[in-house]
Protein backbone atom coordinates (compact mmCIF):
# COMPACT_ATOMS: atom_id res chain seq x y z
CA UNK A 1 0.00 0.00 0.00
CA UNK A 2 1.18 3.42 -0.71
CA UNK A 3 0.06 6.63 0.94
CA UNK A 4 1.88 9.38 -0.38
CA UNK A 5 1.97 13.43 -0.17
CA UNK A 6 2.30 16.22 -2.53
CA UNK A 7 3.35 19.06 -0.81
CA UNK A 8 4.86 22.88 -1.77
CA UNK A 9 7.62 23.96 -0.27
CA UNK A 10 7.63 27.75 -1.34
CA UNK A 11 5.15 29.97 -1.81
CA UNK A 12 2.72 27.98 -3.93
CA UNK A 13 2.31 27.69 -7.61
CA UNK A 14 5.29 25.02 -7.55
CA UNK A 15 3.99 22.91 -10.10
CA UNK A 16 2.46 20.28 -7.73
CA UNK A 17 -0.84 19.69 -10.06
CA UNK A 18 1.79 17.78 -12.80
CA UNK A 19 3.26 15.72 -9.99
CA UNK A 20 -0.03 15.12 -8.90
CA UNK A 21 -1.17 14.13 -11.98
CA UNK A 22 2.00 11.94 -12.89
CA UNK A 23 1.99 9.70 -9.77
CA UNK A 24 -2.03 9.33 -10.28
CA UNK A 25 -1.77 6.35 -12.34
CA UNK A 26 -0.38 4.79 -9.59
CA UNK A 27 -2.58 5.70 -6.76
CA UNK A 28 -6.76 4.90 -6.64
CA UNK A 29 -7.38 8.24 -4.45
CA UNK A 30 -6.47 11.57 -4.39
CA UNK A 31 -7.51 13.60 -1.33
CA UNK A 32 -7.55 17.76 -1.39
CA UNK A 33 -7.18 18.47 2.58
CA UNK A 34 -7.11 22.44 3.28
CA UNK A 35 -8.30 25.45 0.73
CA UNK A 36 -10.48 26.39 -1.31
CA UNK A 37 -11.15 28.14 -4.42
CA UNK A 38 -8.46 30.35 -4.19
CA UNK A 39 -5.89 27.65 -5.35
CA UNK A 40 -4.93 26.73 -8.47
CA UNK A 41 -3.98 24.00 -10.32
CA UNK A 42 -3.11 23.69 -14.15
CA UNK A 43 -2.72 20.22 -16.11
CA UNK A 44 -2.21 19.02 -19.42
CA UNK A 45 -3.78 15.75 -19.63
CA UNK A 46 -4.60 14.00 -23.19
CA UNK A 47 -3.12 17.02 -25.16
CA UNK A 48 -5.36 19.44 -22.95
CA UNK A 49 -5.26 21.87 -20.73
CA UNK A 50 -7.43 21.82 -17.48
CA UNK A 51 -7.14 24.62 -14.82
CA UNK A 52 -8.31 23.44 -11.39
CA UNK A 53 -9.40 25.11 -8.61
CA UNK A 54 -11.32 23.42 -5.74
CA UNK A 55 -11.78 19.49 -7.58
CA UNK A 56 -8.50 17.12 -7.21
CA UNK A 57 -6.05 16.54 -9.86
CA UNK A 58 -7.37 13.07 -9.48
CA UNK A 59 -10.88 13.87 -11.20
CA UNK A 60 -9.15 13.81 -14.22
CA UNK A 61 -8.15 10.25 -14.35
CA UNK A 62 -10.82 6.77 -15.13
CA UNK A 63 -11.41 4.86 -11.88
CA UNK A 64 -9.83 7.31 -9.83
CA UNK A 65 -11.49 8.96 -6.67
CA UNK A 66 -11.08 12.29 -5.86
CA UNK A 67 -11.93 13.60 -2.13
CA UNK A 68 -12.54 17.05 -1.03
CA UNK A 69 -11.64 16.72 2.48
CA UNK A 70 -13.04 18.29 5.69
CA UNK A 71 -10.40 20.88 5.53
CA UNK A 72 -11.67 22.56 2.56
CA UNK A 73 -14.29 25.72 2.55
CA UNK A 74 -16.14 25.39 -0.39
CA UNK A 75 -17.88 27.46 -2.43
CA UNK A 76 -20.99 25.43 -3.59
CA UNK A 77 -21.43 27.54 -6.95
CA UNK A 78 -17.92 27.81 -7.71
CA UNK A 79 -17.45 23.85 -7.41
CA UNK A 80 -20.60 23.02 -9.50
CA UNK A 81 -19.52 25.62 -12.08
CA UNK A 82 -15.81 24.14 -12.14
CA UNK A 83 -17.48 20.08 -12.43
CA UNK A 84 -19.72 21.10 -15.33
CA UNK A 85 -16.72 22.99 -16.76
CA UNK A 86 -14.98 19.18 -17.09
CA UNK A 87 -18.37 17.09 -18.18
CA UNK A 88 -18.50 19.80 -20.88
CA UNK A 89 -15.43 18.85 -22.03
CA UNK A 90 -16.34 14.79 -21.32
CA UNK A 91 -14.93 14.24 -18.30
CA UNK A 92 -16.86 12.43 -15.99
CA UNK A 93 -18.04 13.42 -12.77
CA UNK A 94 -20.36 11.40 -10.59
CA UNK A 95 -20.86 10.39 -6.84
CA UNK A 96 -18.40 7.25 -7.55
CA UNK A 97 -15.42 9.61 -8.70
CA UNK A 98 -16.34 12.71 -6.40
CA UNK A 99 -16.73 12.51 -3.03
CA UNK A 100 -17.20 16.02 -0.98
CA UNK A 101 -16.99 16.09 2.58
CA UNK A 102 -20.31 16.74 5.07
CA UNK A 103 -17.65 18.58 7.49
CA UNK A 104 -15.88 20.90 4.91
CA UNK A 105 -17.46 24.52 5.82
CA UNK A 106 -19.09 26.47 3.49
CA UNK A 107 -18.26 30.07 1.57
CA UNK A 108 -21.73 31.98 1.54
CA UNK A 109 -21.72 35.27 -0.25
CA UNK A 110 -21.41 37.42 2.97
CA UNK A 111 -17.66 35.96 3.08
CA UNK A 112 -16.60 36.93 -0.16
CA UNK A 113 -18.13 40.80 0.45
CA UNK A 114 -16.67 40.74 3.86
CA UNK A 115 -13.23 39.58 2.23
CA UNK A 116 -13.28 42.46 0.11
CA UNK A 117 -14.34 45.11 1.82
CA UNK A 118 -11.55 44.37 4.86
CA UNK A 119 -8.98 43.95 2.00
CA UNK A 120 -10.19 47.65 0.87
CA UNK A 121 -9.88 49.57 4.39
CA UNK A 122 -6.59 47.71 5.29
CA UNK A 123 -5.42 50.15 2.06
CA UNK A 124 -1.38 49.38 1.57
CA UNK A 125 -1.54 47.22 4.14
CA UNK A 126 -3.53 44.64 2.27
CA UNK A 127 -2.68 40.91 2.57
CA UNK A 128 -3.26 40.30 -1.12
CA UNK A 129 -6.58 37.78 -0.90
CA UNK A 130 -7.91 36.65 -4.26
CA UNK A 131 -11.08 38.18 -2.70
CA UNK A 132 -12.88 35.16 -2.87
CA UNK A 133 -14.31 34.59 0.69
CA UNK A 134 -11.52 32.02 1.84
CA UNK A 135 -10.08 33.72 4.64
CA UNK A 136 -13.77 35.29 6.19
CA UNK A 137 -14.98 31.91 6.50
CA UNK A 138 -12.08 30.34 8.07
CA UNK A 139 -12.78 33.23 10.72
CA UNK A 140 -16.36 31.84 10.89
CA UNK A 141 -14.97 28.08 11.24
CA UNK A 142 -12.62 29.57 14.12
CA UNK A 143 -15.54 31.24 15.46
CA UNK A 144 -17.82 28.53 15.48
CA UNK A 145 -21.46 30.68 16.19
CA UNK A 146 -21.65 31.78 12.39
CA UNK A 147 -19.79 28.47 10.95
CA UNK A 148 -21.99 26.61 8.27
CA UNK A 149 -20.90 23.37 7.77
CA UNK A 150 -21.97 21.50 3.98
CA UNK A 151 -23.66 18.59 6.27
CA UNK A 152 -26.00 21.87 7.60
CA UNK A 153 -27.17 22.10 4.06
CA UNK A 154 -28.98 18.64 4.11
CA UNK A 155 -30.97 20.09 7.87
CA UNK A 156 -33.00 22.71 5.68
CA UNK A 157 -35.26 24.33 8.87
CA UNK A 158 -31.67 24.49 11.29
CA UNK A 159 -29.88 25.72 7.84
CA UNK A 160 -32.56 28.83 7.47
CA UNK A 161 -32.78 29.64 11.21
CA UNK A 162 -29.40 30.10 11.27
CA UNK A 163 -28.71 31.92 8.20
CA UNK A 164 -31.61 34.51 8.91
CA UNK A 165 -29.43 35.48 12.45
CA UNK A 166 -25.87 35.47 10.44
CA UNK A 167 -26.79 37.25 7.45
CA UNK A 168 -28.93 39.78 9.94
CA UNK A 169 -25.33 40.34 11.80
CA UNK A 170 -23.49 40.72 9.27
CA UNK A 171 -25.61 43.31 7.34
CA UNK A 172 -25.03 45.16 10.76
CA UNK A 173 -21.12 44.64 10.41
CA UNK A 174 -20.79 45.27 6.72
CA UNK A 175 -23.12 48.59 6.94
CA UNK A 176 -20.69 49.66 9.48
CA UNK A 177 -17.60 49.23 7.16
CA UNK A 178 -19.36 50.66 3.97
CA UNK A 179 -22.58 52.37 3.93
CA UNK A 180 -23.43 51.82 0.45
CA UNK A 181 -23.41 48.31 0.19
CA UNK A 182 -26.33 46.36 -0.28
CA UNK A 183 -28.26 44.43 2.31
CA UNK A 184 -27.90 40.75 1.96
CA UNK A 185 -31.05 38.86 1.35
CA UNK A 186 -31.17 35.37 3.60
CA UNK A 187 -34.46 34.01 1.67
CA UNK A 188 -32.27 34.48 -1.34
CA UNK A 189 -29.14 32.92 -0.46
CA UNK A 190 -31.44 29.74 1.27
CA UNK A 191 -32.90 29.23 -2.11
CA UNK A 192 -29.64 29.18 -3.72
CA UNK A 193 -27.73 27.08 -1.30
CA UNK A 194 -31.00 24.31 -1.01
CA UNK A 195 -30.56 24.35 -5.39
CA UNK A 196 -26.74 23.70 -4.59
CA UNK A 197 -27.34 21.53 -1.93
CA UNK A 198 -29.97 18.77 -3.99
CA UNK A 199 -27.33 19.16 -7.12
CA UNK A 200 -24.16 18.08 -4.81
CA UNK A 201 -25.52 15.60 -2.83
CA UNK A 202 -24.31 12.53 -4.45
CA UNK A 203 -21.19 13.26 -3.47
CA UNK A 204 -21.51 14.43 0.07
CA UNK A 205 -20.52 12.05 2.29
CA UNK A 206 -18.23 11.46 5.79
CA UNK A 207 -15.04 10.94 4.01
CA UNK A 208 -13.27 10.72 6.77
CA UNK A 209 -14.79 7.25 7.34
CA UNK A 210 -14.84 6.39 3.84
CA UNK A 211 -11.20 7.01 4.25
CA UNK A 212 -10.23 4.67 6.75
CA UNK A 213 -12.00 2.16 4.90
CA UNK A 214 -9.91 2.70 1.77
CA UNK A 215 -6.89 2.66 4.61
CA UNK A 216 -7.99 -0.62 5.79
CA UNK A 217 -8.90 -1.78 1.98
CA UNK A 218 -4.94 -0.97 1.19
CA UNK A 219 -5.98 1.35 -1.34
CA UNK A 220 -3.19 3.54 -2.57
CA UNK A 221 -3.82 7.23 -1.58
CA UNK A 222 -2.42 10.72 -2.59
CA UNK A 223 -2.28 13.72 -0.77
CA UNK A 224 -2.35 16.93 -3.20
CA UNK A 225 -2.16 20.12 -1.19
CA UNK A 226 -3.04 23.67 -1.84
CA UNK A 227 -0.87 26.36 -2.06
CA UNK A 228 2.81 26.09 -0.22
CA UNK A 229 4.40 25.86 2.64
CA UNK A 230 5.31 29.31 3.50
CA UNK A 231 1.94 30.43 3.09
CA UNK A 232 0.91 28.05 5.85
CA UNK A 233 -1.30 29.81 8.59
CA UNK A 234 0.81 28.67 11.76
CA UNK A 235 4.47 28.18 10.04
CA UNK A 236 4.39 30.76 7.37
CA UNK A 237 5.28 34.51 6.78
CA UNK A 238 2.56 35.78 8.79
CA UNK A 239 0.44 37.73 8.63
CA UNK A 240 1.27 37.01 4.41
CA UNK A 241 -0.73 33.52 4.41
CA UNK A 242 -3.56 31.93 3.46
CA UNK A 243 -5.77 31.12 6.42
CA UNK A 244 -5.39 27.25 6.73
CA UNK A 245 -2.30 24.64 6.82
CA UNK A 246 -0.90 24.38 3.72
CA UNK A 247 1.99 22.40 4.60
CA UNK A 248 1.65 18.79 5.51
CA UNK A 249 0.45 19.86 8.97
CA UNK A 250 -3.13 20.07 7.32
CA UNK A 251 -3.48 16.67 6.18
CA UNK A 252 -4.39 15.00 9.63
CA UNK A 253 -6.82 17.97 10.29
CA UNK A 254 -8.03 18.28 7.06
CA UNK A 255 -8.76 14.49 6.57
CA UNK A 256 -8.98 13.00 9.74
CA UNK A 257 -6.54 10.45 8.00
CA UNK A 258 -3.50 10.23 10.75
CA UNK A 259 0.22 11.66 9.35
CA UNK A 260 2.00 8.28 10.60
CA UNK A 261 -0.28 7.03 7.90
CA UNK A 262 1.68 8.24 4.78
CA UNK A 263 4.67 6.34 3.55
CA UNK A 264 6.40 8.82 1.06
CA UNK A 265 6.63 12.75 1.82
CA UNK A 266 7.48 14.76 -1.62
CA UNK A 267 8.29 18.28 -1.29
CA UNK A 268 7.85 19.96 -4.72
CA UNK A 269 10.00 23.17 -5.10
CA UNK A 270 10.03 25.56 -8.24
CA UNK A 271 13.66 25.94 -9.63
CA UNK A 272 13.25 29.88 -8.99
CA UNK A 273 11.26 31.39 -6.38
CA UNK A 274 7.65 33.39 -7.01
CA UNK A 275 5.52 34.68 -5.15
CA UNK A 276 1.58 36.57 -5.45
CA UNK A 277 0.38 39.19 -3.24
CA UNK A 278 2.28 41.29 -0.23
CA UNK A 279 4.85 40.13 2.26
CA UNK A 280 8.47 40.06 2.24
CA UNK A 281 10.53 38.32 -0.58
CA UNK A 282 14.70 38.02 0.15
CA UNK A 283 15.12 36.93 -3.60
CA UNK A 284 12.96 38.63 -5.30
CA UNK A 285 14.20 40.28 -8.71
CA UNK A 286 13.09 43.83 -10.03
CA UNK A 287 14.35 43.87 -13.00
CA UNK A 288 14.88 42.40 -16.36
CA UNK A 289 15.97 38.85 -15.36
CA UNK A 290 13.01 38.80 -13.00
CA UNK A 291 10.58 39.52 -16.10
CA UNK A 292 12.40 37.46 -18.14
CA UNK A 293 11.56 34.45 -15.88
CA UNK A 294 7.96 35.64 -15.52
CA UNK A 295 7.71 35.54 -19.59
CA UNK A 296 9.53 32.57 -20.39
CA UNK A 297 7.61 30.58 -17.15
CA UNK A 298 4.27 32.33 -17.83
CA UNK A 299 4.08 33.43 -14.30
CA UNK A 300 0.52 34.39 -14.30
CA UNK A 301 -1.88 33.35 -11.56
CA UNK A 302 -4.30 30.12 -12.46
CA UNK A 303 -7.31 31.59 -10.10
CA UNK A 304 -6.30 35.42 -10.66
CA UNK A 305 -4.49 36.30 -13.78
CA UNK A 306 -2.39 37.98 -11.33
CA UNK A 307 1.50 38.43 -12.70
CA UNK A 308 3.35 36.53 -9.67
CA UNK A 309 6.54 38.52 -8.20
CA UNK A 310 9.73 36.30 -9.41
CA UNK A 311 13.44 36.03 -8.24
CA UNK A 312 16.28 33.98 -7.48
CA UNK A 313 15.65 30.61 -5.67
CA UNK A 314 15.61 30.44 -1.80
CA UNK A 315 17.18 28.02 -0.13
CA UNK A 316 16.68 29.10 3.23
CA UNK A 317 13.34 29.39 3.11
CA UNK A 318 12.75 26.43 0.76
CA UNK A 319 14.88 24.08 3.32
CA UNK A 320 12.71 25.07 6.12
CA UNK A 321 9.70 24.11 4.56
CA UNK A 322 11.03 20.87 3.58
CA UNK A 323 11.73 20.65 7.53
CA UNK A 324 8.22 21.66 8.31
CA UNK A 325 6.91 19.26 5.98
CA UNK A 326 9.26 16.41 6.73
CA UNK A 327 9.57 15.75 3.05
CA UNK A 328 11.91 12.39 2.09
CA UNK A 329 12.73 13.53 -1.62
CA UNK A 330 12.30 16.70 -3.81
CA UNK A 331 10.88 17.53 -7.12
CA UNK A 332 12.46 20.24 -9.10
CA UNK A 333 9.92 22.40 -11.34
CA UNK A 334 10.19 24.37 -14.35
CA UNK A 335 14.25 24.50 -14.62
CA UNK A 336 13.53 25.22 -18.52
CA UNK A 337 12.83 28.22 -17.37
CA UNK A 338 16.49 29.06 -16.53
CA UNK A 339 17.89 28.04 -19.53
CA UNK A 340 18.39 31.30 -21.58
CA UNK A 341 20.72 33.01 -18.62
CA UNK A 342 24.02 33.18 -18.31
CA UNK A 343 24.76 33.03 -14.45
CA UNK A 344 22.10 32.05 -11.58
CA UNK A 345 22.09 32.35 -8.19
CA UNK A 346 20.94 30.86 -5.53
CA UNK A 347 20.43 31.94 -2.09
CA UNK A 348 22.09 30.15 0.51
CA UNK A 349 22.11 32.22 3.68
CA UNK A 350 20.69 35.23 4.55
CA UNK A 351 22.45 38.54 6.56
CA UNK A 352 20.24 39.93 9.06
CA UNK A 353 21.11 42.92 11.47
CA UNK A 354 24.81 42.05 10.44
CA UNK A 355 24.49 38.71 11.18
CA UNK A 356 24.87 35.47 9.12
CA UNK A 357 22.18 32.34 9.13
CA UNK A 358 20.69 29.85 7.61
CA UNK A 359 18.08 29.78 9.85
CA UNK A 360 14.03 31.33 8.25
CA UNK A 361 12.59 34.38 10.65
CA UNK A 362 9.88 34.15 12.23
CA UNK A 363 8.51 37.53 12.13
CA UNK A 364 7.91 39.18 8.80
CA UNK A 365 9.86 42.23 10.23
CA UNK A 366 13.08 39.98 10.12
CA UNK A 367 12.55 39.24 6.81
CA UNK A 368 11.71 42.19 5.15
CA UNK A 369 15.35 43.38 6.08
CA UNK A 370 17.17 40.30 4.92
CA UNK A 371 19.82 40.81 2.88
CA UNK A 372 20.15 36.97 0.21
CA UNK A 373 23.42 35.73 0.46
CA UNK A 374 24.20 34.25 -3.24
CA UNK A 375 25.92 31.21 -4.41
CA UNK A 376 26.50 31.48 -8.21
CA UNK A 377 26.16 28.68 -10.56
CA UNK A 378 26.95 28.89 -14.36
CA UNK A 379 23.99 28.61 -16.64
CA UNK A 380 23.80 26.21 -19.61
CA UNK A 381 22.06 28.44 -22.27
CA UNK A 382 21.01 25.89 -24.09
CA UNK A 383 17.38 24.63 -24.68
CA UNK A 384 16.81 20.88 -22.02
CA UNK A 385 12.90 20.32 -23.28
CA UNK A 386 13.92 17.41 -24.98
CA UNK A 387 16.05 15.72 -22.53
CA UNK A 388 14.51 11.91 -20.96
CA UNK A 389 17.19 11.09 -19.09
CA UNK A 390 19.28 12.71 -15.96
CA UNK A 391 22.91 12.34 -18.71
CA UNK A 392 20.64 14.19 -21.25
CA UNK A 393 20.95 17.56 -19.11
CA UNK A 394 23.88 19.55 -19.39
CA UNK A 395 26.52 20.41 -16.85
CA UNK A 396 25.45 23.15 -15.49
CA UNK A 397 21.69 22.19 -15.40
CA UNK A 398 22.45 19.04 -13.21
CA UNK A 399 25.17 21.33 -11.10
CA UNK A 400 21.85 23.76 -10.26
CA UNK A 401 19.78 20.51 -9.14
CA UNK A 402 22.10 19.47 -7.01
CA UNK A 403 23.10 22.72 -5.27
CA UNK A 404 19.17 22.73 -4.91
CA UNK A 405 19.13 18.84 -2.93
CA UNK A 406 22.63 19.66 -1.24
CA UNK A 407 21.54 22.65 1.08
CA UNK A 408 18.08 21.16 1.35
CA UNK A 409 19.53 18.32 2.51
CA UNK A 410 16.87 16.28 0.57
CA UNK A 411 17.27 13.99 -2.77
CA UNK A 412 16.04 15.20 -5.73
CA UNK A 413 14.18 12.59 -7.28
CA UNK A 414 12.10 14.56 -10.06
CA UNK A 415 13.47 17.00 -12.62
CA UNK A 416 11.11 18.90 -14.51
CA UNK A 417 11.98 20.21 -17.81
CA UNK A 418 8.43 21.38 -19.50
CA UNK A 419 4.65 21.24 -18.84
CA UNK A 420 4.26 17.61 -20.28
CA UNK A 421 4.21 14.45 -18.83
CA UNK A 422 7.17 13.03 -20.65
CA UNK A 423 9.06 15.88 -19.74
CA UNK A 424 10.08 14.67 -16.24
CA UNK A 425 13.16 13.03 -15.79
CA UNK A 426 13.05 10.43 -12.46
CA UNK A 427 16.45 9.99 -10.48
Amino acid sequence: MSVTSVVGLQWGDEAKGKIVDFLTDSHEVVVRYQGGNNAGHTVKFDGQTYKLSLLPTGILRPGVTAVIGNGLVVNPEALLNEMKSLTDRGVPVSGSNLLVSDRAHVILPYHIVEDKVFEQRRGENAIGTTGRGIGTCYRDKAGRSHAIRIGDLYHPETFRTKLVEIVAFKNLTLKSLDTSLEPLNADAIYADYMRYAELLKPHVTDTTAWLHRSLKQKRNILFEGAQGSLLDVDHGTFPFVTSSNSSSAGIHSGSGVPQRAITRMIGVVKAYTTRVGGGPFPTELHNEIGQHIRDVGHEYGTVTGRPRRCGWFDAVATAYGARVCGVDEIAVMLVDVLAQLDELCICEAYEIHGERTTDFPSHVEDLQVAKPVFRKVQGWKQDITGARKLSDLPKGARQYVDTISELLAVPAKFISIGPDREQTILL
